[in-house]
């Protein structure tokens, strides 16, 4: 009998947006990571997410563990990237006395 060894691309996908999913779902690979760091085992992240196949879980997580400086990398460039978005959002949308705003508006529209 021979024995073959098969070798399995990552299930990793980089969207329109440069970001990593998993499998052919739109769970990315920062919320994966991010919960197996918290001690969340390969069946409970499948549970927590469903559309995720446990075999696609196991792969993500032996990528992150083979290659974890160029995982911490990227998402350290995630987390910046995210900062600079919340940061703009604030700047366009000032979130202080939104509920003010909201409840004038309201009735604004009930005066008309």
């Amino acid at each position: 009998m021979t024995f073959t060894l098969i070798v399995d691309p990552p299930p990793l996908e980089i969207n329109a947006d440069n970001v990593v999913l998993v499998g052919q779902t739109r769970v990315t690979l920062d919320t994966v990571v991010s919960v197996f760091k918290q001690g969340t085992t390969a069946e409970e992240i499948v549970h927590r997410y469903p559309v995720l196949k446990l075999t696609d879980v196991y792969g993500t997580i032996a990528f992150y563990l083979n290659h974890q400086q160029m995982v911490e990398t990227y998402l350290a460039e995630r987390q910046t990237q995210a900062e600079t978005v919340r940061e703009l959002n604030e700047t366009r949308l000032d979130p202080h006395g939104i509920r003010d705003r909201l409840l004038a508006r309201k009735h604004e529209q009930k005066a008309c």
